[in-house]
């Protein structure tokens, strides 16, 4: 089967657009989409003027509705790992992306579509959207970045929807803190937008080290993660960046 491939732009800010060209009307994602996705993003990894990526689906319909059941249904013990990896990597290419990516969600995000949210930094929903782990409905358990939701929501509301399988609306999404910011479905884009511009519009080294320090954090005890920072905060002033903002702060003040 052909498959779309991603479509990136990047604007005169730094940030960068990725579409993820699923197929059907929940924007199922299979190998070929999931490995097109993954070099997609290395690709832009490697872009020197990159600020800020946003990450969306191909319309309002879906994120990503999950991964395509039909070719899992064929899986067996022996194919199924290379299966999952791919995707691992995928939402691993996501985590730890160099610069913020800012997921704009919209419509359906299921299974392994909300691994690949739940990689994202910042989630920025329409309030037309909906949330799920169905796994365990058909069989298979939620695995790879599925352990980021106890991280992300609290081991409870993990629990809940990990063992049910059952799907929440963008409201109960964000009660729980598994999304950052709601909005109407008109307001999406321009909400979107704003934060991609505010971050856009801060230092490109001191991004790129707190988005490090952050995934840090996530994996080292909390002494080796101080000490950790140490090491960054110095680096930052190989920049430039704390003595052109510094500087600039000051003089606003006397001002």
């Amino acid at each position: 089967m052909a498959t779309d491939q991603p479509t990136a732009s990047l604007d005169d800010h730094g940030i960068a657009t990725l579409t993820i060209p699923g197929r059907k009307a929940l924007n199922i994602v299979g190998t070929p989409e999931i490995t097109a996705l993954t070099a997609a993003l290395q690709q832009l990894a490697a872009e020197p003027r990159l600020r800020v990526l946003v990450l969306r689906g191909r319309d309002d319909q879906a994120w990503i509705g999950g991964a395509d059941i039909h070719e899992m249904a064929v899986l067996t013990p022996d194919t199924a790992p290379a299966f999952i990896t791919r995707l691992k990597d995928l939402c691993e290419a996501i985590r730890l992306f160099p610069v913020p990516v800012v997921a704009r969600l919209a419509g359906w995000c299921l299974g392994g579509g909300l691994e690949a949210a739940l990689a994202c930094d910042l989630r920025i929903a329409s309030r037309q959207s909906s949330y799920g782990m169905p796994e365990v409905k058909v069989g298979i358990p939620s695995v790879i970045h599925a352990a980021m939701l106890p991280r992300r929501v609290g081991m409870s509301a993990a629990t809940w929807l990990l063992l049910t399988g059952e799907t929440i609306g963008a409201d109960e999404a964000l009660r729980i803190d598994l999304l950052h910011q709601v909005h109407a479905p008109e307001a999406l884009d321009a909400a979107v937008q704003a934060t991609a511009r505010q971050l856009a519009g801060l230092g490109p080294q001191v991004l790129r080290q707190q988005k490090r320090l952050l995934r840090d954090w996530e994996r080292l005890p909390l002494d080796d993660a101080i000490d950790r920072s140490v090491a960054e905060f110095a680096r930052a002033f190989s920049t430039g960046e704390p003595q052109q903002h510094m500087q600039a702060f000051i003089t606003r003040r006397r001002a």
